[in-house]
């Protein structure tokens, strides 16, 4: 074995994070340049022009929800579980609302229709806002805590509704995920194209990475006020995985006690205020590059502010605190992530070798000529 097993549970803690970095700072990215292409693309050639800014990189974007994902599953399958059962109908909308990305992205110009493409672009649309939304919602309930059980055989039973997840707490945080997609995806826009289409970009950004900030902050306030989990008394951190040897108990505002007990974590809410801030600057200061740079740092922030307010929980239980989930006791077996460790030290490294390999040879602006002058050869 290469690692103990408690530090490997941490390890995978943090490469999870890792990974939802990598999706948020590219495929959200995507996912904000088609929440704006109607607002900063005014005419069909503008539109086109938006969509080939990340023409080039979208699909390859998805390897890190994919990855992500299946990091997920193999790392901690209890949560995979119960996460996939709890939220079922939240995680079909947001299959289903995907499914209008690729097919927009490669259907959307091969009919010169006004009307054919107009609906694409709703479609777009939809394929990205929901799923930036639901994504948030879905966290804003973690952090109220979840309605499931656990029995003494280890198996998982959901006990809530879809409406029940859109409540208003969640509603904000799937807002504050919304905007901060937005804004980043407009810094993106602003160093990608130029004219009209940059101008509109950057001040949308800008607007959204405002209401970002507020929200965030509310969202702050909100935390500091429900009901947090804590753990009173915890199992072997280096013995088997059982969800049900704990003791947990709720208070207000106990998931802010991480940032009591080690003050440096103050540092990745912070971050995300002021790289938000420092964005929007820049991009008055037609700096697009830099903020774009600033606005990633941004998405960083927020995650690691998200996973640090719930550590060690993964997916608390409003019904019986004692059996949320959380990375020392929802994990797999100690062989699965020493395997998967090898996995990933060989395989991440490639990723963002052939991510940035494929930014830096595809790398240019888009103009609005470009597209006129090439009307088959883009999206």
């Amino acid at each position: 074995m290469i690692f103990d097993y408690e530090t490997l549970k941490l390890i995978w803690w943090l490469l999870i994070g890792v990974l939802l970095i990598g999706f948020a700072v590219t495929d959200g990215m995507d996912m904000g340049v088609a929440i704006l292409l109607r607002l900063v693309g005014k005419t069909d050639v503008e539109r086109r022009t938006v969509i080939n800014t990340i023409g080039a990189h979208w699909d390859g974007n998805q390897v890190w929800f994919i990855t992500a994902g299946g990091a997920l599953f193999a790392a901690w399958p209890m949560v995979y579980a119960a996460a996939f059962s709890g939220f079922y109908f939240a995680m079909m909308l947001v299959l289903f609302a995907l499914f209008f990305r690729p097919l927009g992205f490669d259907y959307r110009s091969k009919i010169d229709s006004p009307r054919w493409r107009n609906n694409w672009d709703w479609g777009l649309f939809a394929g990205s806002f929901i799923p930036a939304l639901v994504f948030g919602v879905a966290f804003g309930n973690l952090l109220l805590g979840v309605p499931y059980h656990i029995d003494d055989l280890l198996r998982v039973s959901y006990q809530g509704s879809f409406f029940a997840l859109l409540n208003p707490f969640a509603i904000v945080v799937g807002l504050v995920s919304v905007l901060m997609l937005v804004g980043h995806a407009g810094m993106w826009l602003q160093l990608r194209t130029d004219a009209e289409v940059a101008k509109r970009s950057a001040q949308y950004g800008q607007y959204a990475l405002m209401a970002f900030i507020v929200l965030f902050a509310l969202a702050g306030v909100w935390v500091s006020q429900i009901d947090g989990y804590k753990i009173v008394s915890m199992g072997d951190t280096q013995g088997f995985a059982n969800p049900l040897g704990k003791t947990v108990t709720q208070a207000p505002g106990a998931w802010l006690d991480n940032y009591t007990k080690m003050p440096l974590t103050i540092l990745f809410p912070a971050l995300a205020f002021v790289m938000a801030a420092l964005a929007i600057v820049l991009s008055k200061l037609q700096k697009p590059a830099m903020a774009l740079a600033a606005s990633s740092l941004m998405l960083a922030g927020v995650i690691l502010t998200a996973g640090m307010s719930m550590f060690p929980f993964v997916m608390p239980s409003s019904n019986n605190p004692n059996i949320s989930l959380t990375m020392w006791d929802a994990v797999s077996s100690h062989m699965t992530l020493n395997v998967m460790f090898i996995v990933a030290v060989i395989f991440v490294p490639l990723i963002l070798i052939y991510t940035t390999w494929c930014y830096v040879k595809m790398w240019r602006k888009v103009t609005i000529s470009e597209i006129e002058n090439n009307t088959h050869g883009s999206y």
